[in-house]
């Protein structure tokens, strides 16, 4: 087995996903399709928090090695990766199970992916000043501790390490860490410690991570349209389903147009260099997690198509479309839209959404459906027809 991995032939000066990270990246398909069936059928306020823990911590593990291949490029080392791409597999494998016998096995695979990803850093004497949590693993003793927990407060501490990552995140300046690094150097010199190479910044290439995490949008919208199909493939085929179908594909094309057309980095409305790595990294968590949920809901819409989908499939549908379009209100004002343009962009549709889930009870699949889709093309038809300006150092 080799120690590196080419990367895919490009048009020189050019750099894309190599074939280690595409088949990587095969662990996040499976990991998506397994979480999104925890959401299936309408699920409740305890599926959703569940959910919402479990996927945070996948997409930190898919995170932590995608940021190191940006960075390691060609070098990157084979069997790191395969390793925490084995501990991702099982953290998947382990998702149906986590409320019976399997939590265990889902928390120290966590633990060991996490573990192995700063192994990784540490190897290379580098560190990436805008991703803490390297730096920081505070988050990961709730985790440990969990092993010798049951029940809700197992999930309880998984959700605190989550939420300690998060704050790192948003609030730990690039400057912070190398200030961090440099302490910790100077602390071992004068403690005597053996001379090592000073740790340096590690450089990300931009263009490069913008494709990853894009990619990462595309397999969760992935999933929803294979959600659909299952669902249609086991109903009755008439007019409504018909109408139901067409609605909800319709409405993935114009979540991945926001995404990946008007937006940077799979996150809808974001121009380019807006923000730095440690917030877009959340935001693009946030967008993913969302859509992933999405895609159950779309399942069960179709599912549902004979007649009046449950009050949980409407809410679930409402609330990642709300939250979806937050992000987008985030993300366009920090692109320097300026307030009454973001609320232009995003007000309407959030109004008629937060509608949607007050006053739709009883509405048939088709309608809900195609008043979802109306929502979600405001945005599309104001960046039409009143294209902004993007702000200075971004993109066109």
């Amino acid at each position: 087995m080799t120690e590196s991995a080419a990367p895919v032939a490009n048009e020189p000066g050019e750099r894309h996903a190599s074939w280690l990270e595409l088949f990587f990246d095969l662990t996040a398909v499976a990991g998506v399709a397994q979480l999104a069936h925890l959401l299936r059928g309408g699920p409740g306020w305890a599926d959703l928090a569940l959910y919402t823990v479990m996927f945070l911590a996948f997409w930190t593990g898919w995170m932590l090695f995608t940021v190191y291949g940006n960075v390691t490029g060609d070098r990157a080392r084979t069997r790191t990766v395969l390793a925490g791409m084995f501990g991702m597999a099982v953290m998947a494998a382990s998702v149906h199970g986590v409320r019976e016998d399997k939590a265990w096995a889902f928390a120290l695979a966590y633990i060991l992916v996490r573990s192995l990803a700063g192994k990784a850093w540490g190897r290379r004497g580098e560190y990436v000043a805008d991703l803490p949590i390297t730096q920081v693993g505070l988050g990961l003793t709730p985790w440990i501790v969990s092993m010798w927990c049951d029940g809700t407060v197992r999930y309880a501490l998984w959700a605190l390490g989550l939420t300690i990552d998060l704050a790192v995140m948003f609030t730990v300046t690039a400057q912070k860490v190398t200030a961090r690094v440099e302490q910790e150097y100077a602390a071992g010199a004068a403690r005597g410690e053996p001379v090592r190479p000073k740790p340096r910044a590690a450089v990300t290439d931009a263009p490069h991570l913008g494709e990853r995490l894009g990619l990462f949008v595309l397999i969760v919208l992935g999933e929803a349209i294979a959600q659909m199909v299952d669902a249609a493939s086991e109903a009755e085929w008439d007019r409504t389903l018909c109408g139901v179908a067409v609605g909800a594909f319709v409405l993935l094309l114009q979540l991945w147009s926001l995404s990946l057309r008007h937006g940077t980095d799979g996150i809808p409305l974001l121009a380019a260099q807006a923000l730095p790595l440690r917030l877009v990294l959340p935001l693009h968590c946030f967008v993913a997690g969302s859509v992933a949920a999405f895609a159950a809901a779309a399942g069960d819409l179709v599912a549902y198509a004979d007649g009046s989908p449950p009050a949980a499939v409407r809410w679930l549908l409402c609330a990642t479309l709300g939250l979806y379009l937050l992000i987008a209100g985030v993300a366009a004002s920090c692109s320097g839209r300026g307030a009454a343009r973001t609320l232009l962009l995003v007000g309407p549709p959030l109004v008629l959404v937060a509608g949607l889930c007050a006053a739709a009870a009883g509405w048939g699949p088709v309608a809900l459906v195609w008043t979802l889709v109306a929502a979600v093309r405001w945005p599309l038809l104001v960046e039409r027809l009143r294209p902004s300006r993007p702000p200075a150092g971004a993109s066109p």
